[in-house]
């Protein structure tokens, strides 16, 4: 959420960015329910402080007839009062309806585009495999190797339902244990949150209300995460932290669950885009400064690439255009992984900042060397997720004889075991 001063003195910079991020959003009806919004307030502010007076002056006045006559004068006060309170009610919840649609103001960096189609190249890493032999995909590979079972995934899930089996699900675990020690070696503090979560955990990271249908929600009204970011940037809401404990760096790690509404048909093979799945997710909560936020921005993203380049997968980075980014972002990396089969690279972590949008609305503060009272900047990254980093590895990977290699660095949280037969 931005700051309604800086939205007023910066009309056409946030309508820019709205229009940059292809956001519907009104800022002149916004700016307008504002004026009403003060309006109202002073209004009813000056018949309190009438009241006030009048109470006082009542209270030390000896004329009987003449306090009777106030007390009546000051009962038609408060039936203003009150009849005020209902319009400013009225005009709060249409100007909080808007504000939560404002989007953040994207960084001069971030490319004009139309959809992630137009996000912009900026790193390649690593050799793509080549093969004496017609590389197969995942789902046949790993089906042959009884890593997976997806037949019997839909029999009991549905559309997008899956079995991870035997090797498949002891590679999940190295990678696991190999992350929790990689990123808890970078100062990070791994958490486990509860992934079932309240509805303003949602609307304090953004994803409420623009992005609900993409949501599994609860009959109680809460709803289950698609990313540890959600609950992780929960823990410290309502508080006032000490600027000395920045940056706080949490390593989350959790079942994520995302409906992926409006994509029926649309990458539906294997394990690439499924609904239910295991993240880990670094976050960064950091003191108010636009630098220190671009520092950890890099960091992040540089965390996730060693890692991936750990496991001697090729990659790409893209940094994503307007379109691309959601709500809160100020600027977006997207890592993606090669795929032999599709020949093709897919997306396997983001990495934004957000300035202190998601702090605003969780009410996380900080007070600075000075005393002053600042909201927090708010980063994260993916770590890493799982099933879908194993698309790319066993591709990547496979051998003619149908095994796959287990990359060096996973093989001791596998036994010792070189390859997957």
């Amino acid at each position: 959420m931005l700051d309604i001063k800086f939205i007023r003195e910066n009309r056409d910079i946030v309508q820019s960015a709205a229009q940059k991020k292809q956001v519907d959003v009104d800022i002149i009806k916004l700016i307008n329910l504002d004026d009403e919004r003060l309006k109202e307030l002073k209004a009813i502010e000056d018949l309190r402080a009438e009241v006030n007076r009048v109470s006082n002056d009542i209270a030390r006045d000896q004329d009987s007839a003449l306090k009777i006559q106030l007390i009546e004068e000051m009962r038609s006060v408060k039936e203003e009062i009150k009849s005020k309170e209902e319009k400013l009610k009225k005009i709060m919840e249409e100007w909080q309806l808007i504000m939560l649609q404002v989007p953040n103001v994207p960084d001069m960096s971030v490319p004009d585009g139309a959809s992630d189609a137009e996000n912009q190249e900026v790193k390649v890493w690593g050799d793509k495999p080549t093969f004496n032999f017609e590389p197969k995909d995942h789902v046949e590979i790993m089906t042959k190797l009884k890593m997976v079972d997806f037949e019997r995934g839909t029999k009991v899930h549905g559309f997008r339902g899956y079995f991870l089996t035997n090797e498949g699900v002891r590679l999940s675990f190295a990678i696991w244990n190999y992350a929790l020690e990689f990123y808890s070696a970078r100062g990070f503090i791994p958490v486990i949150p509860p992934i079932l979560a309240r509805k303003e955990n949602f609307i304090g990271t953004g994803f409420l209300p623009q992005s609900e249908e993409d949501l599994y929600k609860t009959q109680d009204g809460d709803y289950l995460a698609g990313t540890a970011e959600v609950p992780v940037m929960g823990m410290h809401a309502n508080e006032v932290l000490d600027q000395k404990i920045f940056p706080i760096k949490y390593l989350g790690f959790s079942p994520c669950y995302r409906r992926e509404a409006g994509s029926h048909g649309k990458d539906v093979k294997g394990l690439i885009r499924v609904h239910e799945f295991y993240k880990l997710e670094q976050v960064i909560l950091c003191e108010a400064n636009h630098e220190t936020s671009v520092q950890f921005h890099e960091e992040l993203t540089k965390n996730t690439e060693d890692f991936i380049e750990s496991l001697g997968i090729p990659y790409h980075r893209v940094v994503n255009c307007g379109a691309d980014l959601g709500l809160g972002q100020v600027k977006k990396y997207d890592i993606e992984l090669w795929v032999p089969k599709e020949n093709k690279y897919r997306e396997i972590a983001s990495a934004s900042y957000f300035h202190d949008f998601q702090c605003r609305r969780f009410g996380i503060r900080y007070k600075n060397e000075s005393g002053k009272m600042n909201y927090a900047h708010s980063l994260n990254q993916t770590a890493i997720a799982t099933p879908r980093i194993l698309v790319s590895l066993i591709e990547n990977y496979q051998q003619a004889d149908g095994s796959v290699k287990i990359p060096e660095v996973l093989r001791k949280y596998m036994g010792g075991k070189e390859s997957i037969k």
